[in-house]
C-alpha cells in the first residue's frame, strides 16, 4: 500500500507559468459562467510562482487580452511599458547597421506588444487563478506520472521530501502527494522531464520533426538614467557568433519599467565547436562598443538562463493522449522571428482548458481531448508558426547573412499569401557536434568583473539553491560515458555548454581524470539533457523549491 495522501481535483496542471495559469483561469471562468464547481489545482516546482520564470520579455498581449480584457486597468505589471521603439542591429565586431523597419514583414515591427519581466506577469496571473478559486502549490515538484490500469494518465505524485543523497529518508523525510484528475495538463516549460517521458511512452512525436532549442543566457542592469529609454526595443544578430562557423544566435536589449535593461544572448544549440561556450558569447557580445557604452556606469543586478524551443511548426508533437495534454513550451508554441512564445502558449493553454470543461461537463474522464487539437489546427497559433516555419532551417542550412536574405524574404512571401510549397526540416541538436580536432579552441577573454562575469559570481545572483544532501538531479544514464567517450573525442563539452559551472573533468594533469557534477549550480536551463552528444544526461526534478530563485526575470 502507498504511503502518499492522494487528492482528487477535476483537472490537475504541472507548471504554474504563462500556459498553465492561463489554462486554469480560463476553467474557473467557464466554471463560473456555466454556474458549475469545477476543481483546479496547479503544482509549481519552484519556491514561489515566478522564481523559475526567465524570459526576455517582449510580450504580444493579443491572449492576454482575451482572457483578461481588462488587465491595462488593474494593476498588471506588464501594463507599465509599452514598446515605443524597435531596431533590429546587425553587428560586425566594432560597428553595426540598423535595419530599417521597413524590410521587416509587419508582424515583426512589435507594435502594440510590451515589456517587462515574464516573472513579474506570472505572479500577477496567479492571483488572478487565486481569486477564482484555483488551487496553487508552489514548492512542489511534480516527479512521476502516474497511471490508471488502462494505461491513461491518472495524475502526478510529487517527490518525497527528506531524502538523503544516498537514497536513504532523513529524519524530516515526508512522502509525495498524488494529486488523481480526470486531465492532466504539463506545461513544465521547455524539456520538461514528465513532458519528455510522456512524449516517448505515446510516442507523441512520431509525426513531427525533433524539437530543437537556443540557450538564453540574461542578466538584468541597473544603468544610467539618462540612457534609458522606457519601451526601446533592440535585437542584434551576427557578431560575436559570426566569428564561429557553425553557429547561430542573436543579442536582445530592452529598456524596461525603474531604469532597468534586460538584456541577454540566445545561442542555437545546433552549433559545430565542443569549444564554444554559450555563456562566454553572451560576455563577449557585452564588449561591443554599442553595448558597452550603454552598460557603462551601470550594475548587474540578476542573471539566469533558459533553453528556449526552435523548432516552431514542424516540431509541435501530438498534443493529447489519454488523460491528458501538453501546453505552453512543453509543446514548443515559440515563434522564433518574433522571439515571441508567452501569447502562443498562453492561448495553447486556454484552448486545453475548453476542451477540458466541455469533456468534464459531460463527465468524461481520462479520454483523449481530441477538440483541443482541433482547436490548434483552427488557430491563429497554427497560422503564426505556419507562416515562419521555414526561417530557422534557412539560416541554419545558408547561415546568418545569405539565410536571413532567404528567410526574410520567405517571411514577406508568406505574409503576402504566398504559401511556400515546402516545409523544411530540422535534425537533432545532440548530433551537430564535431570531433574536437577538426575544429580550433576559442579564445574567451577573462571577465573584468565590472562589464563581464564568470559564472560562479553570476550563479550567485540567481539566488540558486538546492538542498545540498538529495540525491543529485542530474543523472548519468552511463557514468562512464563522460571520461571514456565524451572526453577523448569532444573534450567534454559539458564544461562549457553549462551557463552554470555544473560540469568539471578534475585530474586531467594527473592523467585520472574525473567528471564531477557540482549539481547545487544548477539554474534548470536543461542544456546539459538536450546537448549532450550521447544524451546521456538525464534532467530530473530535485527536491521542491530547489533551483534559482529569480525575483524579476
Amino acid at each position: 500500500m502507498s504511503e502518499r495522501e492522494s487528492m482528487p481535483y477535476d483537472v490537475v496542471i504541472v507548471g504554474a507559468g504563462p500556459a498553465g495559469l492561463s489554462a486554469a483561469i480560463r476553467l474557473k471562468q467557464l466554471a463560473n459562467d456555466a454556474g458549475s464547481e469545477l476543481a483546479v489545482c496547479v503544482l509549481e516546482k519552484g519556491s514561489e510562482v515566478g522564481a523559475h520564470i526567465l524570459s526576455g520579455a517582449v510580450i504580444d498581449p493579443r491572449s492576454l487580452d482575451e482572457l483578461l480584457p481588462e488587465w491595462r486597468t488593474v494593476g498588471c505589471p506588464l501594463a507599465e511599458t509599452p514598446v515605443t521603439e524597435n531596431h533590429h542591429w546587425v553587428l560586425s565586431k566594432s560597428g553595426k547597421r540598423d535595419l530599417p523597419e521597413f524590410a521587416l514583414p509587419p508582424f515583426m515591427h512589435n507594435k502594440g506588444c510590451y515589456t517587462g519581466s515574464l516573472g513579474n506577469l506570472t505572479r500577477w496571473l496567479a492571483e488572478q487563478a487565486e481569486g477564482l478559486g484555483v488551487e496553487i502549490f508552489p514548492g512542489f515538484a511534480a516527479a512521476e506520472v502516474l497511471f490508471n490500469d488502462d494505461g491513461s494518465v491518472k495524475g502526478v505524485a510529487t517527490g518525497d521530501m527528506g531524502i538523503a543523497r544516498d537514497g536513504t529518508r532523513k529524519p524530516d523525510w515526508q512522502p509525495g502527494l498524488e494529486l488523481h484528475a480526470r486531465y492532466t495538463f504539463f506545461a513544465e516549460g521547455v524539456r520538461g522531464h514528465l513532458s519528455k517521458e510522456l512524449m516517448r511512452l505515446f510516442d507523441l512525436r512520431a509525426n513531427c520533426d525533433p524539437q530543437v532549442y537556443g540557450l538564453g543566457v540574461k542578466e538584468l542592469w541597473d544603468i544610467d538614467p539618462a540612457k534609458h529609454v522606457p519601451g526601446r526595443v533592440i535585437h542584434t544578430q551576427g557578431w560575436p557568433l559570426s566569428e564561429t562557423p557553425g553557429s547561430n544566435g542573436g543579442g536582445f536589449i530592452y529598456h524596461q519599467a525603474n531604469g532597468q535593461v534586460a538584456l541577454g544572448y540566445v545561442t542555437w544549440l545546433n552549433y559545430r565547436n565542443p569549444y564554444l561556450s554559450p555563456f562566454q558569447e553572451m560576455q563577449r557580445w557585452k564588449t561591443h562598443p554599442e553595448i558597452a557604452e550603454l552598460l557603462k556606469g551601470g550594475k548587474r543586478v540578476s542573471y539566469g538562463a533558459r533553453a528556449i524551443n526552435d523548432g516552431g511548426y514542424q516540431s509541435v508533437p501530438k498534443l493529447t493522449f489519454p488523460g491528458g495534454a501538453l501546453i505552453g513550451c512543453s509543446a514548443g508554441f515559440l515563434n522564433v522571428p518574433r522571439i515571441k512564445g508567452t501569447h502562443t502558449a498562453m492561448k495553447s493553454g486556454m484552448m486545453a482548458a475548453e476542451a477540458a470543461f466541455e469533456a468534464v461537463q459531460a463527465d468524461r474522464r481520462a479520454d483523449e481531448l481530441t477538440a483541443y487539437t482541433t482547436a490548434y489546427e483552427n488557430s491563429w497559433v497554427r497560422d503564426e508558426l505556419f507562416r515562419v516555419r521555414n526561417v530557422v532551417p534557412l539560416v541554419k542550412k545558408y547561415g546568418d547573412l545569405v539565410g536571413s536574405g532567404l528567410s526574410g524574404v520567405n517571411m514577406w512571401l508568406e505574409h503576402w499569401g504566398l504559401k511556400m510549397p515546402f516545409t523544411l526540416h530540422h535534425k537533432p541538436d545532440h548530433e551537430s557536434l564535431w570531433k574536437k580536432n577538426e575544429l580550433p579552441p576559442i579564445d574567451y577573454p577573462k571577465p573584468d568583473g565590472v562589464l563581464t562575469f564568470d559564472r560562479l559570481s553570476s550563479v550567485f545572483i540567481s539566488n540558486t539553491n538546492h538542498e545540498e544532501d538529495q540525491p543529485v538531479h542530474l543523472t548519468l544514464k552511463d557514468p562512464a560515458v563522460p571520461i571514456a567517450h565524451n572526453l577523448p573525442l569532444y573534450d567534454e563539452p559539458a564544461q562549457r555548454y553549462c551557463p552554470a559551472g555544473v560540469y568539471e573533468v578534475v585530474g586531467e594533469e594527473t592523467g585520472d581524470p574525473k567528471f564531477v557534477i557540482n549539481a547545487q549550480n544548477c539554474v534548470h536551463c536543461k542544456t546539459c539533457d538536450i546537448k549532450d552528444p550521447t544524451q546521456n544526461i538525464n534532467w530530473v526534478v530535485p527536491e521542491g523549491g530547489g533551483g534559482p530563485n529569480y525575483p524579476n526575470m
